[in-house]
């Protein structure tokens, strides 16, 4: 039988894993980024069910390469531009191995002080280095915490907005009436999820239309649907406006919708998971201008900054009233400390009641990157979508669908929808590169969207070559 690692067995072993994850890394760029294989082919590859005798590291390491890494979509491969970028780095996987070492659950800050205030440190550093409204710091009326995505961080949001909506009454009674989300129809799936699992209903959620050149939402368009909904008695609650949106990165008019927000006593959260990253430049902050009207605010460093998944950062301009709507106590967690009224326990700012020390990783990238090393790395996104962006608008064959203010480059074939699907699928075959799609006023639309830290120019032309040439 098996006995437990040994501290020294797992240094062995570990030394082993960090030089396969580093030769990971060093020959991404040689893989194909997509699997060819069919459905099942590793389950048919693996055996019927767990050995009888404990195997060793190196066995297990040897079926990585053999089974695992060929039938992976490699999302750190440079020329990976699909969805949007889900990025990890040395540091924050090394932030990741402390806290799986550490094990430590900080669902209070009793269960661990150290936890819980690094966390709250880090979310108090991301927001001066975003510039964020100071409400939402610790030390003022609101603050930060992480969540494992923006679909949680919503979902949150729109369980306080209830409380808010409700006066109260909802932790106590549930949905006593019928309560009303508004969000752009670019507006993320997680919205309609939020609202579903809530219990207002796929039907609870408005959906309000853009503007047809910046693909963004029209205020007045907002407007019309509270004052319809309020006229016949629903309860508007929630908007969610997005910085960023995931088929194009539009940027929603935040000034005018927080000032709606504000007439009409809603709740206003910002969705910014992909261009909130943004922000850590001053001369891209003026995607974030009317962020002073938000309730609630949140971003993923797991997707453009460098931190790995999973890592949503997430504040709000009033944590009582968050507090107020998620807390319960039972008695086995009653604690001097949290009886004192003097710290923070997580756990009343999330659906779950376990955590992981997510905010060690989060240390571990601001501190080797510094300011200066994470605004260089969105820079470098900004700038190789706009040689892409160049490279397009250069080729009369092809079109550019939407702006692109971030790294995110949406374009196609001046061509049917078919053409533009034939395309995608046959640079995707590739194996070089790999690109998503989305619509776009209807039509067939392809996406490149840089994000890894290994890609550079040369992967950018390639991606344009395999596209112009095929």
């Amino acid at each position: 039988m098996a006995e437990h690692m040994t501290p020294e067995e797992f240094r062995r072993a570990g030394y082993a894993v960090v030089d396969w994850i580093a030769d990971y890394w060093t020959t991404l760029g040689q893989r194909p980024v997509t699997s060819p294989e069919p459905p099942g082919a590793l389950a048919a590859d693996l055996p019927a069910g767990p050995p009888e005798r404990g195997e060793p590291v190196d066995a297990v390491l040897a079926d990585l390469d053999a089974l695992i890494t060929p039938r992976l979509t490699h999302w750190q491969h440079p020329g990976f531009f699909g969805y949007f970028p889900a990025n990890t780095s040395g540091p924050s996987v090394l932030g990741d191995l402390v806290s799986s070492g550490l094990g430590v659950q900080g669902m209070l800050w009793a269960t661990g002080p150290a936890c819980t205030e690094l966390e709250t440190a880090m979310l108090d550093w991301l927001a001066d280095l975003m510039d964020l409204p100071e409400r939402f710091r610790s030390t003022s009326s609101g603050g930060g915490v992480i969540q494992d995505s923006a679909s949680s961080a919503t979902l949150v949001a729109t369980l306080a907005a209830l409380h808010r909506a409700g006066g109260g009454r909802w932790r106590e009674v549930g949905i006593d009436r019928r309560y009303r989300a508004y969000t752009s129809v670019h507006g993320h799936s997680s919205i309609d999820k939020a609202v579903r699992i809530a219990g207002l209903g796929t039907d609870g959620v408005r959906p309000i239309g853009v503007d047809p050149e910046t693909q963004a939402m029209r205020p007045e368009a907002l407007r019309a649907a509270i004052e319809a909904d309020r006229a016949s008695g629903d309860v508007p609650a929630i908007v969610v406006a997005t910085i960023g949106t995931t088929s194009t990165t539009a940027v929603d008019p935040l000034p005018e919708i927080g000032r709606i927000c504000a007439e009409y006593g809603v709740w206003l959260h910002v969705d910014a998971a992909y261009a909130g990253a943004a922000a850590v430049c001053p001369e891209l902050r003026w995607s974030h201008a009317g962020v002073e009207y938000a309730d609630s605010y949140c971003f993923d460093p797991h997707k453009w900054l460098l931190t790995g998944f999973d890592c949503d950062a997430f504040w709000v301009a009033d944590r009582g009233e968050l507090i107020e709507a998620l807390t319960v106590l039972p008695e086995f967690l009653r604690n001097a400390a949290s009886e004192s009224g003097a710290v923070i326990d997580y756990r009343d700012w999330q659906v779950p009641l376990g955590r992981r020390f997510r905010a060690l990783k989060l240390w571990f990238v601001l501190r080797w990157y510094g300011v200066e090393g994470l605004r260089a790395h969105v820079r470098s996104g900004v700038a190789l979508a706009a040689r892409f962006a160049d490279r397009v608008r250069a080729d009369d064959r092809f079109e550019l669908a939407a702006p692109h203010p971030f790294s995110l480059v949406c374009f196609r074939l001046r061509a049917d929808d078919a053409a533009n699907a034939d395309l995608l699928a046959r640079v995707n075959a590739t194996g070089r590169v790999h690109l998503t799609h989305t619509r776009v006023d209807g039509r067939y639309t392809l996406r490149l969207a840089v994000g890894s830290p290994q890609t550079t120019a040369t992967h950018i032309d390639e991606a344009w070559h395999l596209l112009s040439t095929l």
